[in-house]
């Protein structure tokens, strides 16, 4: 009876939801907003502006067909930034470099996970949180589910402690210039203004994320059969080795040169807007450093080079598939028509209502919107107004802008992001579902809280513009 129903491949999913957009397209009204160009050169829409379109277009199967290859033109950053990091990562392991910073990680955190899982989800929550990174964490995939592979774990483990970093650090972003820089610059308050409340929730956050991947962790720990990746082979199975090299003088220049690559990655990002790009020449650039140090030819790097990018093209292909949903709404001109449509309502109940339904719909949008920068421009210059009609001040509709953003993340099959982790992982997209619905609830449970008593003691109506328009 448990076997009645089989979660469909990834790949599925995805195509099962283009065709579900391509049926809204027909169904939903078609409409627009007015934009205008902001400071930055982004559209950004003007509220009051909504018109419905005076003759329906309608797309048509050979258009989801064509949006299919259009998505793979239109996500190519992220895919080849993964295609280049898995090449590059598979030189490394060929100098036993990761194989030897896992041995050394075994003999410092073997016997307690726990300090394991917490030291990542709360760095990874930090770098996003202040930086907004994001892809950026796709060259410890690997790492990670082979450090868990090690440790008697399995993968879910690994992406958990990832995922939760990412998600929530975004969530509760105290500086990231993707999202809470734009958010409130859209919404006309000071840049950075309430700071101290995102602080606050910081820790007690990463904490619930923290808490839900260890539970997994102990149930796998100690009965193997709970196990969510029972039926799933680990993607390093056939490259494990038994027994760990000792971590030579050879391998801390490698790991050395890693941290500096990080470094010079975050620096770009930071001072010179470097992106995918970018961030994708940089890790040539250490594939070639690794190489030299760790005395490979240059027929075995180019062979290790292109066996790691191989074993990447399923996850390429899921990503490119992704970027085609959005692509579709956007193509049915349904996309403003969602927004405009699910706001309505919040102009019927209290404040502290509002102030939810803001984060419910956030999280929805999220899924047509995955750029988070994007879907500021979309929905803010909207709730930021539409706060002033209902009592929910503007930095208040930022926070519930940024939860809604950030912690879907982790979840939507949407976010190129999540399903190149996925994808480098091994994990199919149904069993991390069952993994991430619980904590994404218990996330949702505490914003809504965190919401309502922010409403509750005017949190940013010091900062409330004096005098804006309706």
């Amino acid at each position: 009876m448990s076997n009645s129903f089989k979660v469909p491949h990834t790949l599925i999913l995805l195509l099962g939801m283009m065709v579900t957009a391509l049926i809204a397209t027909w169904l939903v009204p078609q409409g627009f907003f007015d934009t205008t160009l902001s400071d930055s050169g982004r559209e950004m829409v003007i509220a009051g502006t909504y018109q419905t379109v005076a003759e329906r277009h309608y797309l048509t199967p050979w258009d989801l067909l064509t949006a299919i290859p259009r998505a793979f033109a239109a996500a190519q950053d992220v895919i080849f930034f993964v295609l280049i990091v898995g090449g590059v990562l598979a030189i490394a392991r060929a100098t036993g470099t990761v194989d030897a910073l896992i041995g050394r990680l075994l003999e410092r955190h073997g016997k307690q996970p726990q300090r394991l899982i917490f030291m990542v989800v709360f760095c990874f929550a930090l770098a996003s949180s202040s930086i907004g990174t994001a892809g950026e964490y796709i060259p410890f995939v690997l790492i990670l589910v082979a450090l868990c592979k090690a440790m008697r774990l399995d993968a879910m483990t690994a992406v958990g402690m990832i995922v939760a970093g990412y998600g929530i650090g975004y969530g509760v972003s105290a500086f990231n210039p993707f999202t809470v820089l734009i958010a409130q610059q859209i919404a006309e308050i000071p840049v950075y203004s309430g700071l101290w409340l995102r602080l606050a929730i910081f820790v007690p956050f990463v904490l619930i994320g923290f808490h839900h991947v260890w539970q997994y962790t102990k149930k796998v720990a100690n009965e193997p059969s709970k196990s969510m990746m029972l039926d799933v082979p680990c993607p390093l199975s056939d490259k494990a080795t038994p027994q760990y090299p000792v971590l030579a003088l050879r391998h801390k220049l490698i790991l050395g040169s890693f941290i500096i690559t990080l470094a010079v990655a975050v620096w770009g990002i930071a001072t010179k807007g470097w992106y995918l790009y970018e961030l994708g020449g940089v890790f040539i650039a250490w594939g070639a450093i690794v190489a030299i140090l760790g005395r490979l030819s240059a027929d075995e790097t180019a062979n290790r080079f292109i066996e790691g990018v191989s074993d990447l093209v399923t996850t390429a292909i899921l990503i490119g598939v992704a970027r085609g949903i959005a692509l579709i709404l956007e193509d049915g001109q349904i996309l403003h028509s969602l927004v405009h449509g699910m706001s309505l309502p919040l102009s019927y109940v209290s404040a502290e209502i509002s102030a939810i339904g803001m984060l419910v719909i956030q999280t929805i949008l999220n899924t047509f919107i995955p750029s988070g920068s994007g879907q500021a421009y979309v929905t803010m210059p909207l709730m930021a107004p539409l706060g002033d009609l209902v009592g929910v001040p503007r930095q208040v509709a930022v926070l519930a802008y940024q939860f809604g953003d950030g912690f879907s993340n982790m979840i939507i099959p949407t976010n190129a992001v999540l399903m190149g982790i996925l994808g480098m992982a091994g994990v199919p997209y149904g069993h991390w579902f069952r993994f991430c619905l619980p904590l994404l609830l218990k996330l949702m449970l505490a914003a809504s809280i965190v919401l309502v008593l922010a409403v509750m003691f005017d949190y940013g109506l010091d900062v409330q513009p004096s005098a804006v328009g309706s």
